[in-house]
């Protein structure tokens, strides 16, 4: 068991928390305490004020039908309200990362798995594994929105595909280079969509003005083949058209495609071929 499920666990355990088979909670409402709300708010305020103009449209306009709360950890049954009301979805708090076959069974059944707990104030820049802000500030938005919820829930149904046939590297790749860290064309320039890059001050900043990374047209087989780095900013961003484009990525024969990429030799996270359609950014 790594450190860091070591070190959830035991949090957990310390709140007092029981957890499912499904590797569900009851969100500890009353776990929270000021330095976690304060958190929160400061976290919220500083990437409120930085996201517009750079984050699609969808974001905001599913921050705004949430009506995400600012000044404290949002309970998560108040959103769930609004949220299953417009896509069907529904945020299910778990103790931290969960095994890969229960996070695609429950994004399957148009469940989003949230850690419940916040980071600390010495962690606000970076912070290894997911917490609750990363998790629901991050991803549940754009959850409220059709195509993209759409997409979420064919994503785990090719994750149960993807564990029948020892694939699960790909499709993690995949929800690496698009859920986590997508950015998409907006006009004549690009917005981030991905929620790592969204909950994270640094990377919107150098997602979007850094002449550093590789900003490359999304394609399904060169995301699956790219390898990515957890330890820095990303080398590569792939850039999409809009939701629908990762939905149809999904229709395409996935188990052909697993087995053709089986023996590829894949590419390292800065790569750039020449058969790639760099995107370069606006003057």
């Amino acid at each position: 068991m790594s450190t860091v499920t070591t070190a959830m666990l035991r949090e957990q355990f310390d709140a007092g928390l029981t957890t499912r088979t499904d590797f569900t909670i009851d969100q500890p409402v009353h776990a929270y305490g000021a330095v976690d709300h304060a958190v929160w708010q400061q976290l919220y305020e500083r990437q409120a004020k930085l996201l517009p103009g750079r984050v699609c449209d969808a974001f905001l306009d599913g921050l705004d039908a949430l009506d995400m709360d600012a000044h404290r950890v949002p309970e998560f049954a108040r959103l769930n309200e609004k949220l299953a009301a417009t896509t069907g979805w529904q945020i299910v708090a778990v103790p931290g990362l969960v095994p890969d076959d229960v996070f695609f069974n429950h994004l399957a059944e148009r469940r989003f798995p949230a850690t419940w707990w916040m980071r600390r104030p010495d962690q606000l820049d970076y912070l290894q594994e997911p917490d609750c802000f990363h998790d629901v500030f991050g991803h549940v938005p754009l959850l409220a929105n059709p195509v993209f919820g759409d997409f979420m829930q064919a994503y785990g149904i090719a994750g149960q595909t993807a564990q029948k046939l020892d694939a699960l590297p790909l499709l993690a790749r995949l929800y690496w280079y698009t859920v986590e860290f997508g950015l998409m064309r907006h006009g004549d320039g690009l917005r981030i969509y991905g929620a790592g890059i969204v909950s994270s001050r640094g990377e919107t900043e150098f997602s979007l003005s850094s002449g550093k990374p590789n900003r490359l047209a999304f394609d399904l087989a060169r995301v699956m083949q790219t390898r990515y780095r957890i330890d820095t900013f990303q080398e590569t961003y792939f850039v999409i058209d809009d939701f629908t484009q990762l939905f149809d990525a999904m229709r395409a024969d996935l188990p052909a495609l697993f087995a053709e990429l089986a023996g590829a030799p894949g590419f390292a996270a800065s790569d750039v071929t020449a058969a790639d359609h760099c995107i370069a950014l606006p003057a």
